[in-house]
């Protein structure tokens, strides 16, 4: 039979499931595929902390969004165009973000009285009319899948996980997704078990054969591929983009990398990244604790090597002592933070961004450290690129703050020329004969000067005493004191004249309203002044890297405008500090519930700013 096929310019698909369906894996095999095809693309996710959530459960329900288009875009999307639903828990988590009018492909296999009972259903959706505001696409997935296996040699529960491939091939035809990758990653995933390879490929081309001769989908779409500036481009996702960020700083500041790090959710994925490039001069140590991790990498820059940790909130609470005592050495040190849902264990797996203050005052002292923080996925690399680049340059501890989100969600990102990449020099100390002053200063950086242990000549103090200026000696003089805590402060407020002002995005100049945020909120702040400009409003937008220092011309840009709108994934950290620091009363809207912003949501908040006025 011949087919429609009708065009689109964007589509957002919402797979879910147990956490046991392959969900995870399913989702990031059909982004890759649309990668290679050149659409752009965002996605988004979402799993339990648990590693085995009780089957069938709501708690145990795991989903991948993947967002793509023809165009420009810059989120995950506010809701899915198309949910698939291995289970009842799947259908009844994701249904109240679904839009009248979705489609819904529902494994009607897993609807039995049992699953159902365990969500709440009383009845069977699929056979009465709670769905008829959808499209509804009921296929037995698994049976179908089981089926199609038939004559491998594998147990039926082997052929039963096949069905994400068969829900996988089905989708990537109903979609015109290419399917060489995905059959040639399932070839290296499952090399050493061959009859199970075998039957996860037959299972991808059943879900293919199915699309292509059934009568229940009597159209499939085309989604074109997005005009990009030209060059070579790969799928990255935050935590990816972040490790080779810190490669691409070992390499352009000829310094050896050192990663002491302890596994925590969600940032062990740089660890599992950076431990597979010791070509490139990288040292991944698993430590036994956070303390032991952030030690270990600290120890590393005192012996000449660009130090870094990898951790989330609760393991910067462990750190806390010893990045004091890194802003006390004046040493090199990159802390990265994927922050995560708290307070204590919170949730693990989904996102926030309220480790702010943290960061900034979350040591005893006056403990100042620089704070960087990337705004998408593929912007990790350049944020880990400048953390290094600040660290080495002002001899100081960097905090970089990720999110969940960032983590581990995914977009194109075109790879640099490498030539282009800021140069990082080290300057680390020579020997010249004279009277070494470890604690004198640059007059310009006002960073002291980095000894390599052993250096004939340049012997010195270091610990986390005070120290003489100039010296280093310990010194417990008040005066001294007061001039070593000023001078820490003064360095750290310096690199304000080295970074670049802030931008503001204003096109027509005619705008009463900022949007002011930092971190992962940028595509939903984007695209909902998109929506706002588009409905005839002016609105302008600006967002923050450097959260400490600010840049030199924030409060210029605070003041050139009547309301200041700060949207954060916490209770109001940011406003709190633009509201201390410049007197500004910045208006604070937060939502604090482990998901990214909706672009729709905000954009109504800001409409309603600009009604105010």
């Amino acid at each position: 039979m011949t087919k429609q096929v009708q065009q689109l310019d964007r589509v957002i698909i919402r797979f879910a499931g147990d956490s046991g369906d392959g969900m995870q894996l399913t989702g990031d095999r059909f982004t890759q595929e649309t990668a290679a095809f050149g659409n752009d693309l965002s996605t988004l996710p979402n799993f339990p902390a648990e590693i085995r959530a009780p089957a069938g459960t709501l708690p145990g329900v795991s989903s991948f969004q993947l967002h793509f288009a023809d165009h420009d875009i810059l989120t995950p999307g506010d809701a899915p165009n198309v949910l698939v639903a291995m289970n009842p828990a799947a259908l009844k988590a994701n249904l109240p973000d679904l839009p009248r009018g979705a489609d819904l492909i529902i494994n009607t296999d897993e609807f039995t009285k049992r699953n159902l009972a365990k969500v709440g259903y009383t009845g069977n959706p699929v056979e009465d009319d709670s769905l008829s505001e959808y499209r509804v696409h009921a296929l037995p997935l698994t049976s179908m899948t089981v089926n199609a296996l038939a004559d491998f040699d594998i147990s039926k529960k082997d052929a039963e996980r096949a069905k994400n491939m068969f829900a996988l091939g089905l989708l990537s035809w109903l979609y015109h997704r290419p399917t060489e990758g995905t059959i040639a990653f399932l070839e290296r995933k499952f090399a050493r078990k061959p009859e199970i390879m075998k039957a996860n490929i037959a299972a991808f081309r059943a879900g293919w054969n199915y699309g292509e001769t059934t009568e229940a989908f009597s159209v499939s779409y085309e989604v074109k591929p997005a005009e990009h500036e030209p060059g070579l481009y790969r799928n990255i996702t935050g935590n990816t983009a972040l490790a080779y960020g810190l490669v691409a700083a070992g390499e352009r500041s000829g310094l050896p990398v050192f990663l002491g790090s302890y596994p925590i959710t969600p940032a062990s994925d740089i660890l599992h990244e950076l431990s597979r490039h010791k070509r490139f001069g990288v040292r991944t140590f698993q430590a036994e604790d956070e303390i032991a991790a952030v030690g270990a990498a600290l120890g590393a820059s005192f012996g000449g090597s660009l130090g870094v940790t990898t951790t989330s909130g609760p393991g910067i609470a462990l750190k806390s002592e010893t990045i004091g005592l890194a802003v006390a050495t004046e040493l090199p040190l990159v802390i990265i933070d994927v922050q995560r849902a708290g307070p204590s264990t919170g949730m693990p797996t989904k996102t926030e961004q309220a480790d702010l203050l943290q960061a900034m005052f979350g040591r005893n002292g006056e403990a100042p450290v620089p704070v960087v923080a990337p705004r998408s996925p593929s912007d990790c690399f350049d944020a880990a690129l400048e953390a290094a680049r600040i660290a080495v340059k002002y001899r100081t501890p960097v905090v970089v703050l990720s999110d969940g989100y960032l983590a581990n969600g995914s977009e194109p990102w075109k790879l640099p020329d490498v030539d282009s990449l800021p140069t990082i020099e080290p300057g680390l100390a020579t020997a010249d004969g004279g009277d070494f002053q470890p604690f004198g200063r640059d007059p310009e950086t006002l960073a002291r000067p980095w000894a390599v242990p052993g250096t004939p000549g340049l012997e010195h103090r270091i610990g986390g005493l005070e120290k003489a200026d100039g010296s280093g000696n310990i010194s417990y003089d008040p005066a001294n004191h007061d001039t070593m805590v000023r001078l820490r402060q003064a360095k750290v407020d310096g690199i304000a004249r080295d970074i670049e002002p802030l931008a503001v995005d204003d096109p027509s100049g005619e705008a009463r309203v900022l949007v002011l945020g930092w971190g992962g909120t940028y595509g939903a702040i984007s695209a909902a002044v998109r929506r706002v400009r588009k409905a005839g409003r002016p609105v302008a937008q600006a967002h923050l890297r450097h959260l400490n220092p600010f840049p030199a011309n924030i409060a210029e840009v605070l003041r050139s405008y009547d309301r200041v709108l700060v949207p954060e994934i916490n209770l109001g950290q940011l406003a709190l500090l633009l509201r201390g620091k410049y007197l500004v009363d910045v208006i604070s809207y937060n939502r604090v519930r482990g998901l990214p912003f909706k672009a729709e949501e905000l954009a109504g908040v800001i409409q309603d700013v600009i009604d105010s006025e």
